[in-house]
């Protein structure tokens, strides 16, 4: 047995690899990105503007001239759309 443990011996779980998140991340990044190229214009912008810029609906809808309300339809039916994209790349 190999020493690791108080008793001098060790898990089977000490020695498998743990899933990594960072690696799913990009993995979802790299099945994400032809996606979000293939999205209309201001479809991109509203995504970069809500999850790279972080910004609130409503400062979204004054950028676009819309309501928050708006806003919030529009960002729920692009994340379907990728999420659908996601769910038929499996």
């Amino acid at each position: 047995a190999i020493g690791g443990s108080e008793d001098g011996e060790s898990a089977l779980a000490d020695f498998i690899g743990a899933d990594d998140a960072t690696l799913a991340l990009v993995d979802d990044f790299h099945a994400l990105a032809p996606m979000i190229a293939e999205l209309d214009e201001r479809d991109r912008q509203i995504i970069h503007w809500r999850f790279v810029e972080e910004l609130t609906q409503k400062d979204i809808g004054e950028r676009l001239g819309v309501s928050q309300m708006h806003v919030s339809r529009l960002i729920s039916r692009l994340l379907a759309r990728l999420r659908e994209g996601m769910l038929s790349t499996v």
